[in-house]
């Protein structure tokens, strides 16, 4: 049981009442006994009982909760909140997440701070508060209880740990040795590298979006009984076009500034059996820089069936959204100028300080600039092992537009 309190000002107790996990400095009246990186009870007022996290004074987001239950935070709460993680994920059998997919999911899954992903038989974890990285040993026990994990690799190397006071943390943790690269099915295979790769090596909130891009390419080459241009800019090892195969006939560029990115999607492209000599030219690798690539195809008036920007993070903060706004708005208008007549971009951002609302209105601006015209024939998501909270809308970072371009 915490000892340390943390005191409420009056009026600021909703958002908790409401189970938001997260507590701002600007909503605390003190904090007694409080210890970063060891858990709190947080009180009202009055004294009252509201909460229970963990501290870190170096934090904008001085208390994440652990739990709105006067509990402790002891292992059996571990393996509950794993039990339920994963029986959710269970569930998503169907939907092709069996070889690899997101087990915990931070704040969305009840976890703040603790990001656990799986790949074949190697779980990756990722610990981005001070707090979840002291209760490593139980996060690992109560994992290996409920999954039955051999293999656990730890990334815990991403820029939020640098606010929490903590530096990168990378290396075997259970099991081994770790390959070079890891196998996982989905409509493709996909060589992962753990160690190195973005993220945790993958994109796994993508899954449904690739499935949703292959559906379309097929019904095109269906209907058009010939050949497609697919441009994948920020392709990392090349996930869409992977997905969409039909490499005899769909001719995909994949673009990014990563050269052992590059190297992984070429040998992608080979395991799922694309051979130049048997498809002809119909992949291509190309290092450059997203935003320069693209206003060079709309100088050459190059032309493509289908485009897909899948961009990094621009703005993770509110400081930080005017220029990312500007980003959006050029990487989309210059794609708007590329498609031909009925094809389709799939364009996203997975900034947490632009919402959906706002990153629509950019690609709308974009596409008054450009002259063209769009339908939005489905706005798109993270797949499903990435639940998103509803009293945590921040936990919605990936949002996406599919459009039918004229």
């Amino acid at each position: 049981m915490a000892d340390a309190i943390v005191r409420i000002k009056r009026g600021r107790e909703k958002p908790i009442r409401n189970r938001h996990p997260w507590i701002y400095s600007g909503a605390i009246t003190h904090a007694e006994n409080a210890v970063d990186g060891e858990l709190v009870n947080v009180v009202d007022h009055k004294n009252r009982f509201l909460a229970r996290g963990y501290w870190n004074s170096r934090s904008q987001i001085q208390v994440r909760i652990m739990s709105w239950e006067d509990e402790p935070i002891d292992d059996a709460l571990w393996r509950k909140k794993f039990k339920r993680a994963l029986s959710l994920r269970s569930e998503l059998n169907a939907s092709g997440a069996r070889s690899a997919c997101r087990l915990v999911n931070a704040e969305n899954d009840f976890l703040p701070g603790l990001i656990i992903d799986r790949y074949a038989n190697w779980f990756v974890l990722q610990a981005l508060t001070k707090f979840i990285d002291k209760q490593k040993e139980a996060i690992l026990s109560a994992l290996v209880d409920v999954t039955g994990a051999v293999n656990i690799y730890e990334r815990s190397d991403v820029p939020a740990r640098q606010k929490e006071g903590l530096d990168s943390t990378v290396g075997l943790l259970r099991g081994g040795p770790l390959p070079d690269l890891v196998e996982i099915q989905e409509n493709s295979k996909y060589l992962v590298d753990i160690a190195a790769g973005h993220k945790t090596g993958f994109y796994l909130d993508q899954r449904d979006n690739r499935r949703r891009l292959a559906r379309l390419v097929k019904h095109h080459l269906a209907q058009e009984a010939g050949r497609a241009k697919l441009l994948n800019l920020f392709s990392y090892t090349g996930g869409f076009a992977l997905a969409a195969g039909h490499y005899d006939a769909l001719h995909s560029v994949n673009v990014d500034a990563s050269r052992q990115a590059l190297e992984i999607a070429e040998r992608n492209f080979l395991h799922n059996g694309y051979e130049p000599a048997t498809h002809g030219e119909t992949a291509e690798f190309i290092l450059a820089d997203g935003f320069d690539y693209l206003r060079h195809c709309a100088e050459m008036k190059d032309s493509f069936d289908f485009v897909v920007l899948d961009p990094p993070r621009f703005a993770s903060s509110k400081r930080q959204v005017e220029r990312a706004a500007r980003g959006y708005k050029d990487l989309n208008l210059n794609a708007f100028k590329l498609i031909k007549e009925g094809g389709y971009l799939m364009t996203f951002s997975c900034s947490g300080g632009v919402n959906r609302n706002l990153f629509r209105k950019i690609v709308f601006g974009a596409l008054t600039d450009s002259g063209r015209e769009a339908q939005v024939v489905k706005p798109l998501s993270a797949a499903a092992d990435h639940p998103v909270s509803l009293s945590f809308p921040e936990g919605e970072y990936l949002k996406g537009l599919l459009l039918r371009v004229y």
